[in-house]
């Protein structure tokens, strides 16, 4: 394989950064690999023009294991794991894998396959010359092998009695091999697995599970943080997104598995209508008649009233939505259900209206909404009233839907002592609706990020 300079590369990498095409039209106006760029870039990402220079070298045989266990615990790739060390070629890692699987460390410390267990033969000269051992030397030997043993012996027993009673009926394999790993810097392996009565392929295999045992750690200490940044309220679709914002390349299964594993789920709340389709309002015709998708912000909007009860009295919501996004674009609250908790709603939605917009908006036939200022001061803004079919809440199903998300979410979570501290939750918990709250119709996105990213585009 041709070798390239360093001004070459940094040359293909800086296209690709620059221009932000794929890797095979910047590879091919380089005459070469896309795979190689893209190893290349992956680096360059992670060391900067320290990976440019990287040279092939020989490694110790803890860094080839640090390395491994990184890629096993991470489920890395192997050319991830080769940009994240910096080392030059991919294959290399594949190679020190198979070396340990068949081997161990000390295959990795020889650079070979495969431990080779089989004593080699001297040289036919060497054998000729070499004299036998005398009985001083093979007892001497006997006693340092003894000594030896007794040592290794000492050792586990330590490590046995650190690890308490319930490992000391050596049935774990798992604490076998956590022993084996501590001690082998001090004693053979070989003699090791013989004392435990451990079997090689047990051992090894033992030591990949252990290291690919944490490898959603990090996902389930993101998945707790967001749980509770969100006050418990994320599915594990919504969590799947916000996990993805943070770059989290993960399935939506793997995060459900996750969250069940955590005991984190979203409240589900129960609902369930008996809807009487009675005759058309008299006041306005049912003009949006359920079609709740708008091309454009300030287009339909829809509101409604709810109740919250608190400290013995109640409170009265009043809100606006805007069917383009689901944004809350105004909103009043009062302990009476007079007229001015929507008549003062509808001045603050209609301050915050553009000019030249003239949404349509759609309500229950309930009596604020068939009062004559509500209907006056309507006609003379140039909205269009339209009104729900008599005891229909399907045709007003949106609106619906957010009451019975903001009590879920907040007002069945919490507890409340006064109307003021549930009025400052409310207030919390809108902002939080409209700018934080993602939605998966959205793209992942909450309601403002979506009216902003539309007036971009």
């Amino acid at each position: 394989m041709s070798k390239y300079t360093t001004q070459f590369k940094l040359s293909a990498i800086t296209a690709f950064l620059e221009r932000g095409r794929g890797f095979r039209r910047i590879a091919a106006q380089f005459q070469m690999d896309p795979t190689l760029l893209r190893r290349w870039v992956e680096a360059y990402r992670l060391h900067g023009e320290a990976s440019l220079s990287s040279a092939g070298g020989r490694y110790s045989a803890l860094f080839k294991f640090s390395v491994l266990q990184r890629m096993w615990r991470d489920s890395l790739s192997l050319r991830r794991a080769a940009a994240l060390f910096n080392l030059g070629d991919s294959t290399q890692v594949g190679r020190w894998q198979q070396q340990y699987y068949s081997g161990g460390i000390e295959a990795l410390a020889s650079g070979k396959k495969g431990l080779n267990t089989a004593m080699p033969k001297p040289p036919a000269k060497l054998r000729k010359s070499a004299a036998p051992l005398t009985k001083e030397e093979l007892a001497h030997k006997a006693l340092l092998d003894e000594l030896q043993y007794l040592r290794m012996e000492n050792a586990y027993l330590k490590k046995l009695g650190e690890l308490g009673e319930a490992v000391q009926a050596g049935e774990r394999s798992e604490e076998k091999a956590r022993i084996v790993t501590e001690l082998r810097q001090d004693f053979p392996l070989a003699d090791l697995l013989k004392l435990l009565g451990l079997a090689r392929s047990t051992y090894y295999y033992q030591l990949k599970v252990m290291g690919v045992a944490d490898r959603f750690v990090s996902v389930k200490a993101s998945i707790q943080s967001l749980q509770q940044e969100h006050k418990g309220r994320l599915g594990y679709r919504r969590m799947t997104l916000e996990l993805r914002k943070e770059r989290l390349q993960i399935n939506g299964k793997t995060v459900r598995r996750l969250m069940g594993a955590l005991g984190l789920k979203c409240t589900v709340r129960p609902k369930k209508y008996r809807a009487y389709k009675g005759p058309m309002g008299e006041i306005s015709p049912n003009t949006l008649a359920r079609r709740f998708e708008a091309e454009k912000p300030n287009q339909k909007w829809v509101t409604d009233v709810t109740e919250f009860k608190v400290a013995g009295k109640k409170l009265y919501l009043s809100p606006i939505l805007d069917l383009y996004n689901g944004e809350i674009v105004a909103y009043q609250t009062a302990i009476r259900p007079q007229y001015a908790l929507v008549g003062d709603m509808l001045e603050r939605a209609l301050e915050r209206l553009p000019e030249g917009a003239k949404p349509m908006l759609h309500s229950d036939q309930g009596w604020h909404y068939r009062h004559s200022k509500y209907r006056e001061r309507l006609e003379q803004a140039g909205l269009e009233q339209s009104m729900s079919r008599k005891g229909n809440c399907y045709d007003n199903a949106t609106m619906e839907s957010f009451f019975g998300t903001l009590k879920s979410e907040f007002y069945y979570r919490e507890s409340f002592d006064s109307e003021a501290q549930l009025q400052a939750g409310l207030d919390q918990y809108i902002h939080y609706y409209n700018h934080k709250r993602i939605k998966t119709k959205l793209g992942g996105l909450s309601p403002v990020e979506y009216r902003a990213r539309s007036a971009v585009a």
